[in-house]
């Protein structure tokens, strides 16, 4: 499960929450800054899959495939 949020922005760049990633990514500092968003992006994304398969609310951006 961990490998879809790490690749969501690689596969989903125009989304908002993949430049929310890279917008923090590029201001991260510290020691374990980027494996604690990947934690924030995952939690982010759960919630957005959730409000598409409960309520129809498509994620900002997204492509998505028939």
């Amino acid at each position: 499960m961990c490998k879809i949020w790490r690749c969501w922005p690689t596969h989903q760049p125009d989304t908002a929450l993949a430049r929310w990633y890279k917008d923090r990514l590029a201001h991260a500092s510290g020691h374990g800054a980027e494996q604690k968003l990947v934690v924030a992006l995952a939690r982010k994304l759960f919630v957005a899959l959730w409000k598409y398969v409960a309520f129809g609310e498509l994620i900002e951006g997204a492509v998505m495939k028939a």
